[in-house]
């Protein structure tokens, strides 16, 4: 294919991505009841999912502090077209999401074509566990980091006579950044998977550099969850597990292309 060709094919594999997350947009703009008031505002009240399984997890360890029953703070909005605004602007991020799964999976028709046939053999099965890790990062990010996040900020005061009122923009946007944060870092497995296919990390790097990695990943928890330890300590554990995880891979990835390697040269040999 020349270049032209090339961008003849990107274009379409754009407009057919495109098309989705308008879909998946529309439907969201439609479910405004059930965007708004059980997703979006979900852990705004002490009835949310997480703050349930607190209190239960309260009450067997005899914690009552973990038990939540009230949030402290009250939202509102204080422009005109505001709430319009965030209805628009919200449902098209809830279609980049729901859509999200199927645009790696439109860039990965575009790149696939390109790659060698034992690249495209190691790698099959990419769009499935980028999904899934996404999905897992989004729900981690959505039951767990972003009320923990939400609790602490918006229950911190300097002086009891000073009442939260939380305009609607930065409650979105709190919840948006934990959500979204944890959504992408929880895609590390398959970034080291294509890396170390690259060649450019091994197993031994990462286990060479796991300090580094460590105070790295104490930083990124420590930037997208509140300054609370315990907060940061939920967020911390699953990334150090995911890094680990991702060690693994890449010696999964090694191993399996030194095999290959070998392969070709007993057959080269052998053809000699």
């Amino acid at each position: 294919m020349s270049f032209i060709d090339h961008l003849e094919a990107l274009r379409w594999h754009i407009i057919r991505a495109a098309i989705a997350v308008l879909v998946f947009a529309t439907a969201a703009f439609l479910a405004k009841d059930f965007l708004f008031h059980d997703l979006i505002l979900g852990p705004s009240r002490p009835d949310f999912w997480t703050y349930q399984m607190f209190c239960r997890v309260g009450k067997l360890i005899s914690a009552p502090d973990l038990c939540m029953t009230d949030v402290g703070f009250v939202i509102q909005n204080r422009e005109m077209s505001g709430q319009l605004a965030m209805h628009l602007s919200t449902s098209f991020t809830v279609g980049l999401v729901l859509g999200f799964p199927y645009l790696f999976w439109e860039l990965w028709r575009f790149i696939s074509p390109g790659l060698y046939p034992h690249e495209r053999a190691n790698s099959r099965g990419a769009v499935f566990f980028v999904s899934i890790l996404f999905v897992c990062g989004l729900l981690f990010g959505y039951y767990v980091a972003s009320p923990l996040s939400i609790n602490f900020l918006a229950g911190y005061v300097v002086d009891p006579t000073i009442e939260n009122q939380i305009d609607l923009q930065s409650y979105l946007s709190t919840l948006t950044t934990m959500t979204l944060s944890c959504a992408f870092v929880f895609e590390l497995p398959m970034i080291v998977f294509f890396l170390a296919k690259a060649g450019l990390i091994t197993h031994e790097i990462m286990r060479m550099y796991r300090k580094h990695a460590i105070v790295v990943i104490l930083i990124i928890a420590a930037i997208i969850t509140p300054p609370d330890v315990s907060s940061q300590l939920i967020v911390t554990l699953p990334i150090l597990a995911l890094y680990e995880l991702s060690i693994h891979i890449a010696r999964v990835v090694r191993r399996k292309d030194v095999s290959r390697l070998n392969q070709q040269l007993a057959d080269n040999q052998g053809v000699a």
